[in-house]
């Protein structure tokens, strides 16, 4: 399948692995590029962590891939001329504006692809010079939004002249179609990859997002960056709840510190706070991440060719 967004990063299929702090590391990010999707990898920690990690992506893949920058990083600035210095072909950008990095980026050649809450951003972001945009609803898991991936791409499809690229609650191939309908040219896929074998995530983890449906997530303050996410719910997210309800926030955020940690480890749903989206109501199975992708295209492919028979 060609798209602007197979054409511009040079992949197979315009599948992109959400840059997941914990969850996409050099493996998973391999994995998927070799895969044919963009695999992205996490830049959570050091710099010179950071520059390890790229050098071994590139052990194990020739094939393109990207670094993802959480923008409220105190070592921002380091992690960026660590991209720039090894060549990195894509950034992804989020929890924050990238206007004060775009240039440098660009003219050390690297794509920018900034991850959006809305429509009126994504805009923004093309006018800075980003070569696309990922539009994230608030289906997503992780850090989210108050938008609706449904109601942001049409809008921002319309807006902007630079690929849109869907994001949040797209876990199978009925919503990757769905997401091109609506404008998109591409997919970004967190939860789906979560489960692939590839992933370094506790068995534990992965079994609550195949075993979860769309309802099974929970919405909560994370208390390193005071902003939303989400998380298929487990003992102890219900406990934080209960905990905010009668004792107030500064106690029930006490008890989310290392819930991720847990979840890549051991997979304890007393201890763990299993990040993902509402997509895990779709996400049903395991398997490789070529198997994923592929799936997830023939899947699209026959939900599209469903749906212009019921046009005809």
């Amino acid at each position: 399948m060609k798209t602007r967004i197979t054409e511009l990063f040079g992949i197979e299929y315009p599948v992109i692995q959400g840059g997941m702090a914990a969850v996409s590391d050099a493996d998973l990010t391999a994995a998927v590029s070799n895969a044919g999707g963009l695999g992205i990898l996490n830049s959570v920690g050091s710099a010179e962590a950071l520059r390890e990690n790229i050098r071994r992506v590139r052990e194990l893949t020739d094939k393109p891939f990207g670094v993802n920058v959480m923008l409220l990083m105190k070592n921002v600035e380091e992690i960026s001329q660590v991209i720039i210095e090894e060549k990195v072909p894509v950034v992804s950008t989020g929890a924050g504006s990238p206007k004060n990095f775009i240039a440098a980026w660009k003219a050390a050649g690297i794509k920018v692809m900034p991850v959006v809450p809305s429509a009126k951003v994504a805009k923004k972001m093309e006018d800075l010079g980003a070569d696309a945009v990922v539009c994230s609803g608030m289906e997503a898991g992780g850090h989210i939004g108050e938008v609706s991936t449904l109601a942001m791409i049409p809008v921002a499809h319309r807006l902007c002249t630079i690929p849109i690229v869907a994001a949040g609650g797209i876990g199978d191939g009925r919503g990757v179609a769905g997401a091109f309908a609506m404008g998109a040219e591409g997919v970004q896929c967190g939860t789906a990859f979560i489960v692939a074998d590839e992933c370094n995530a506790s068995d534990g983890y992965k079994d609550a997002i195949v075993n979860a449906l769309e309802s099974d997530t929970r919405v909560y303050r994370n208390p390193g960056t005071g902003r939303n996410v989400r998380t298929v719910t487990s003992p102890l997210v219900e406990k934080y709840f209960e905990v905010l309800k009668e004792e107030g926030y500064d106690k029930a955020k006490l008890l989310m510190g290392g819930g991720l940690a847990h979840a890549m480890k051991d997979g304890d749903p007393e201890q763990s706070t299993f990040m993902a989206g509402q997509s895990a109501g779709a996400v049903v199975r395991r398997g490789t991440c070529r198997e994923i992708i592929e799936r997830m295209m023939q899947e699209a492919r026959e939900a599209a060719l469903e749906q212009v028979e019921k046009w005809r």
